[in-house]
């Protein structure tokens, strides 16, 4: 039973260095760009500038993150056996 526990372990850490665990990471960061955004226009309509801030800090990890997936994806080549 441990070798399965530790079979599924590994494969699932294959998973996130694999293209669909990329996308699917992509997907997931590009996610919480809702809720950012739904902060920003709270911040806007009570003019807290703090708020705001917060957001836009917010906003550029997650344009920072999704940056560095891309690159992680682009530096995947097509040949990987992660890949499929």
């Amino acid at each position: 039973m441990t070798e399965n526990k530790a079979s599924a372990l590994k494969k699932a850490k294959g998973f996130k260095k694999s293209k669909p665990g990329t996308y699917l990471s992509i997907g997931t960061t590009l996610f919480g760009a809702v809720s950012v955004i739904k902060q920003a226009k709270k911040a806007r309509g009570e003019q807290d500038t703090l708020q705001l801030v917060d957001a836009i800090v917010s906003a550029a990890a997650i344009a920072t993150g999704v940056a560095l997936l891309v690159r992680e994806l682009r530096r995947m080549t097509s040949d990987d056996v992660l890949a499929d």
